[in-house]
């Protein structure tokens, strides 16, 4: 079954790449492709498209999830787990049927993430075999860095921003993912938001923005 999306069309009509959000935990595609607006500003010629988890939120029926959370929902590891790799493999297959719709390679395509959609942005990036433009993590974790060495097969470069007053994903994981990045051989850049709590704060914005035009070598043209 393929994922729904939602969908921000390219400010200029001459799309020539693609940023895909990936959200959180109990969200939808409707979170984050609110962020199109600005970032189209800076990226005329990308299409956004944001999709909607695969499974139905356990503790937010409103909302959906890429996989459970034994510590939230009582799960055990190996369920969250495996419906982990299941919501990756969806997830893979609907990015190769999104970039044959939208004409893009590869190489012109960001993975957003936030919170739980990070975790699946560093899952699934690296384990594509041709290689993405670069991945964008906000208040993430990476799963697994003990399994990347075996598992990767491209190093897309990679943006972690995380705020110093997370209560919900501690910022100590993003030494640890950027440590276990860089062992593997990684280009990866980090940032802390100072005062921010769960959430993505201008400063980050504004340097996934820049991350992003470096990636797909987009020089911004005010139009305005």
């Amino acid at each position: 079954m393929s994922l729904k999306a939602e969908k921000h069309a390219a400010k200029s009509g001459r799309a020539d790449s693609l940023v895909v959000f990936i959200h959180g935990y109990g969200a939808d595609g409707n979170d984050l492709i609110g962020l199109a607006s600005p970032m189209a500003e800076y990226l005329p010629d990308t299409t956004f498209i944001s999709p909607h988890a695969p499974n139905v939120c356990t503790m937010n029926p409103m909302g959906r999830e890429w996989f459970p959370i034994p510590s939230i929902d009582m799960t055990s590891e190996g369920f969250a787990r495996e419906i982990m790799l299941q919501s990756a493999a969806q997830f893979q297959g609907w990015l190769d049927t999104q970039m044959v719709a939208e004409g893009v390679t590869p190489d012109r395509v960001m993975l957003v993430g936030f919170s739980q959609g990070t975790m699946m942005a560093l899952h699934t990036g690296p384990r594509r075999a041709d290689q993405l433009a670069g991945i964008v993590g906000f208040s993430g974790r990476l799963l697994a860095p003990e399994t990347l060495k075996d598992e990767m097969l491209t190093k897309p470069p990679v943006l972690l921003i995380h705020g110093d007053m997370d209560m919900v994903v501690p910022p100590s994981d993003m030494p640890k993912a950027v440590e276990a990045l860089s062992a593997a051989g990684f280009d990866v850049d980090s940032h802390i938001s100072h005062g921010m709590a769960h959430g993505i704060a201008p400063d980050g914005l504004g340097l996934a923005v820049q991350f992003t035009q470096k990636q797909l070598k987009e020089e911004f043209q005010n139009s305005n």
